[in-house]
């Protein structure tokens, strides 16, 4: 039997089965299901096939099978799909409750009806109605506040339990990514090419500055206390950064072609969401040997987040996909000076 790879897929994302002994026909590749579904074969060699999950695949324990023989190539996670008519920019955020916080961020300069989305454990989706326009990060404070940039106003705001928002910050330019740090710091990255920080005293300072994004930053903060970001451009590829608390900035990782995403598990290894057409999918790096190794094949995707208690979510710019596998968030032990 073939191992797949990788184990856990989107559906239409795909796999690889490799090691194969196959007699392949003239009539075409032979024929594979996932599941009661027909798959759709890639490619196809006597010892490797590339499968493509077919986009109606359910979530959950999939077995793929190929004939002749119905011969089993092994079993995948499928990625259940748990929402839909959204609209991400960024990783879909959890709180300390492990509830889901989703975007409807339209188009700039619109004002989306309701532009915030709560999703408890049960799948139950519930409206917040606040006057943030093109909501777009979201992260959650020290404090057990959510936090919210808007890339149409240059403001950042926070979010009470009782849903209401008060102004945290303004003049951040094109707010998108935000990260904590272990200070209580928020990190804004400005997709016009600069890092921004506004300490706990709400003091605005420029902390670094990159590239200009022609999409978004993507932020997140690793166990190094280093910050690490993403920021997609028009080059053929695009590095993971670097910044360290002396502000230096170096680049862990190269040749992604449209990072995405970034965010930490409980073993401090980063994961980051690649959505270049043919490669996408979500990679785990190791920041001892930064190799990026792909973790979930996908069709497209936007962001992540970790459940904090239990599991992984990713998104699209209008799906919501969870996958129930062993992964929790880093969870930075904030303290405030």
């Amino acid at each position: 039997m073939s191992a797949l790879k990788p184990a856990w897929v989107v559906p239409g994302g795909r796999v690889l089965a490799d090691g194969l002994q196959l007699t392949l026909s003239k009539d075409g590749p032979p024929r594979v299901r996932a599941g009661t579904h027909v798959a759709h074969v890639v490619s196809a060699s006597p010892d490797r096939l590339h499968i493509g999950i077919p986009a109606d695949c359910p979530g959950g324990p999939t077995k793929v099978h190929v004939d002749p023989g119905d011969s089993e190539l092994g079993s995948i996670l499928v990625a259940r799909q748990i929402a839909q008519g959204l609209h991400q920019v960024d990783n879909p955020a959890f709180d300390g409750l492990g509830r889901l916080f989703l975007t409807q961020s339209g188009s700039r300069g619109s004002q989306a009806e309701i532009p915030l989305y709560r999703m408890g454990a049960d799948g139950t989706r519930d409206p917040i109605q606040i006057e943030v326009p093109n909501p777009t990060s979201l992260a959650m404070g020290p404090d057990g506040a959510m936090y919210i940039s808007s890339r149409f106003d240059g403001q950042v705001y926070r979010l009470f339990a009782d849903d209401t928002v008060e102004m945290y910050a303004s003049e951040l330019g094109v707010p998108t990514g935000l990260a904590f740090s272990r200070d209580g710091s928020l990190f804004v990255g400005d997709r016009s090419g600069s890092i921004v920080r506004v300490r706990p005293n709400r003091e605005v300072e420029i902390f670094a500055t990159l590239p200009l994004s022609v999409a978004a930053f993507h932020l997140a903060f690793g166990p190094d206390d280093c910050l690490y970001v993403s920021a997609p451009t028009l080059a053929s590829h695009d590095p993971i950064y670097r910044i360290t608390p002396d502000r230096l900035v170096d680049t862990l990782v190269d040749g992604f072609g449209r990072p995405q995403g970034l965010a930490f598990d409980s073993e401090g290894r980063l994961y980051v969401v690649e959505a270049l057409a043919g490669a996408a999918g979500l990679y785990r790096v190791d920041l001892t040997k930064p190799e990026p190794e792909l973790i979930v094949s996908a069709p497209v995707l936007i962001g992540l987040a970790f459940d904090p208690l239990g599991g992984l979510v990713l998104a699209s710019s209008d799906t919501i996909w969870r996958l129930d596998v062993p992964l929790k968030p880093l969870a930075l032990p904030f303290s405030r000076p």
